[in-house]
């Protein structure tokens, strides 16, 4: 009774979607997703960055605690990956984002009330798990299984979310040196609980399940909707790739391990930048914190033109090389950061990171997505994230332990920045796995020869 329930529900909800939108509802769901990245990359990923002095001084700490705060983000985030794609594939990505997004609001408002170590990093406890699971994870697996020849498009209008947020950092600078960060992240954990909630709505499992077809291409002639939304619920694992790689697979192709470690090196660099760029800037180069925010404003929009260029690049040349030049402009980019002394420098950092960051993070969901399939990718993806979150959790403690000792960001900037040039080869060498079925086997896959 209950399944014949839900299917009729469905059924339902595929007459309802029909009828009212002429649009293809993967677009729905990728307006969706670009909000949700907006908020997680402008008020935490990117805004962090504005906050970090004012909390240092607040606190009366140094560098390397509050940096640690953020790389226990890291790692908290990094731990639930596997869980959260097991969740994802288990029961959709709209449950794992709705609990995402209150966590996420509830977690800025606990971290305006801080007024210790401690209680500093069990707020950010909170934002890692709320972050995590109404980010990343849940809008890339979402995103693929709407959408095959225009994947690598979605996914850069989608992840350029990250960007466009990040566009808001010189509002963020303004309104706390106007108001103050306090206030200013009690605004923040209300924008998103108004916000994130009503996203998560939006989202849904797959358009087998609704009777579509991934792009919004129509049925086969003779195969309506709801005969198909029928087949796809009672055999979804067919309908989704029977040829896809399962999560075990994955994990013994040398690919998934090779594209990990390509993800965790460009990290080194995103993951130092995202949180020391501002007090590197009003402290090194003297810039007002407005001033810097301003700087992080460009460098997102340069993010967002990335992310909308590398969809259109990756579906038309060989994404691997598209990616070893990525690393190359994150490395110079960071560089430039590193020994800046002017704004052209700084225009240069802008354009080069912003530009290398947007165009990788875009190609690579799609490279694991035709890598791998459809059928597991969120718990591939989980597990991927665990593996390059090592970046993440790095850099940002690194830089803060030599700019306490040395008084300067500029040696652990350079430093990280030969490491993540020397992470290219991991692309190079990241070919495509070939996945056979033998007669009588139900998966298992063949490194290309």
């Amino acid at each position: 009774m209950l399944p014949a329930l839900r299917q009729g529900v469905r059924c339902g909800v595929v007459r309802i979607l029909a009828r009212r939108h002429r649009v293809f509802y993967g677009w729905w769901i990728v307006g969706a997703s670009f909000l949700l990245q907006a908020l997680v990359g402008g008020l935490l990923f990117h805004g962090f960055s504005a906050y970090f002095l004012r909390v240092q001084d607040a606190l009366k700490t140094s560098r390397t605690m509050v940096a640690a705060g953020l790389s226990l983000n890291r790692v908290e985030s990094g731990l639930l990956g596997p869980l959260e794609g097991w969740a994802i594939d288990r029961w959709g990505p709209r449950p794992v984002v709705l609990l995402g997004s209150v966590l996420f609001g509830v977690g800025f408002i606990l971290f305006s009330f801080v007024n210790s170590p401690l209680a500093y990093f069990g707020a950010f406890a909170v934002l890692a798990a709320g972050s995590s699971l109404a980010g990343f994870t849940a809008v890339g697996t979402v995103v693929v299984a709407w959408f095959r020849e225009k994947r690598s498009r979605a996914l850069g209008i989608a992840l350029s979310g990250i960007g466009a947020g990040g566009m808001l950092v010189p509002l963020l600078s303004w309104s706390i040196e106007t108001f103050d960060w306090r206030a200013t992240a009690r605004a923040s954990g209300l924008v998103i609980l108004a916000l994130g909630v009503p996203m998560a709505f939006v989202l849904r499992r797959s358009p087998e399940r609704y009777g579509m077809h991934p792009d919004g291409a129509p049925p086969a002639p003779g195969a309506p909707a709801l005969q198909t939304a029928t087949r796809a619920l009672r055999s979804e694992a067919p309908a989704l790739g029977g040829r896809d790689f399962t999560a075990p697979e994955a994990l013994r192709a040398k690919a998934f391990w090779f594209l990990s470690l390509g993800h965790a090196s460009a990290l080194l660099v995103v993951g130092a930048v995202s949180v020391h760029q501002v007090p590197h800037m009003v402290q090194q180069m003297k810039l007002s914190l407005q001033q810097a925010g301003n700087v992080v404003g460009f460098l997102t929009f340069m993010m967002v033109v990335g992310q909308v260029l590398g969809g259109y690049l990756g579906d038309r040349f060989d994404k691997r090389r598209i990616l070893m030049a990525c690393m190359g402009g994150h490395s110079l980019g960071l560089l430039f950061l590193a020994y800046a002394t002017s704004g052209w420098h700084l225009l240069a950092f802008g354009v080069l990171h912003g530009l290398a960051w947007g165009i990788r993070g875009t190609l690579l969901q799609a490279v694991r997505a035709d890598y791998f399939g459809l059928s597991s990718f969120g718990k591939i993806l989980g597990f991927a994230n665990l593996i390059s979150g090592i970046g993440q959790f790095f850099a940002p403690l690194f830089a803060a332990i030599v700019a306490d000792t040395w008084g300067s960001y500029t040696p652990a900037f350079a430093i990280l920045a030969v490491m993540a040039a020397l992470g290219s080869i991991f692309f190079l060498v990241a070919r495509k796995p070939v996945h056979r079925h033998a007669p009588g086997e139900q998966g298992g896959y063949a490194a290309p020869q």
